[in-house]
């Protein structure tokens, strides 16, 4: 097994904190019941919640996510994922933690602080977020970043944050912005479809949803239901057609 290979196409502290991320959609708190979708409003009230999935690459299963969002003060809130390994896994038993603090106000979301661990020094990321000067400074990926900022811009678990919030007023994101180690890159988002996934917490209406870099030849699909306030399911990435991994809810606690 070419583990560096594996590795380096997984990359744990991107895939883990980006697609984990998406389980920030309980916080719009939709009041949806199955085959009717609703709506939330800018002032909908947020919700702690707690969830788990599992990760497999090429159908064998090689890590556990778990997913936190916890209210720390009036409209900051914290988000994080945590991942144990499982499976053949276990002959790469990293564990990365990703930590961000936002500020959340209605339908914006404003990251303050990503702090990423446990993923070795090309993977860890400290950065901060000083909107009065509209600067994102610190480490990420083992390289010190200094860039300009302008509302909008997210880090890696915020991004998420802000596309659900969208979902869930009705809308479908046709672009986000997000910092990396060499700058701001565009996301692009689309509906594409609908299936009814059987999960491991039941079967249930999904609605299909893409993201892609322009230029990358990855793209990326969640499984978002609308009875669980755009929760994805699932989260899949492709690159050329070819499935690179997948990840599949296992548990869920709201609240």
């Amino acid at each position: 097994m070419p583990w560096g290979k594996f590795t380096d196409q997984l990359r744990w502290r991107r895939r883990i904190g980006l697609a984990g991320a998406l389980l920030a959609m309980l916080i719009a708190r939709v009041p949806a019941t199955l085959g009717q979708q609703a709506h939330a409003t800018p002032d909908e009230p947020l919700e702690p919640f707690q969830a788990g999935y599992v990760w497999s690459w090429k159908g064998a299963p090689v890590a556990f996510s778990r997913l936190d969002f916890t209210h720390q003060r009036d409209d900051l809130w914290v988000y994080s994922s945590s991942s144990e390994p499982r499976g053949i896994g276990h002959l790469y038993p990293i564990r990365p933690k990703l930590e961000s603090t936002m500020r959340i106000s209605g339908r914006y979301v404003q990251p303050l602080h990503l702090k990423v661990t446990g993923g070795g020094t090309r993977h860890d990321a400290d950065v901060q977020f000083d909107w009065s000067k509209g600067r994102a400074t610190g480490m990420y990926e083992g390289k010190t970043i200094d860039l300009a900022v302008t509302p909008g811009v997210q880090d890696d678990l915020s991004v998420q944050i802000a596309m659900i919030r969208q979902l869930a007023l009705g809308q479908t994101p046709e672009i986000l912005r997000e910092i990396d180690k060499n700058g701001i890159r565009d996301y692009l988002y689309k509906r594409v479809g609908e299936e009814k996934l059987d999960t491991a917490i039941g079967r249930i209406d999904t609605i299909i949803y893409t993201t892609e870099h322009p230029g990358s030849p990855r793209i990326t699909r969640y499984w978002c239901a609308p009875s669980h306030g755009f929760i994805p399911m699932r989260v899949q990435q492709t690159m050329r057609d070819h499935v690179e991994w997948t990840m599949d809810i296992e548990s869920l606690k709201r609240g």
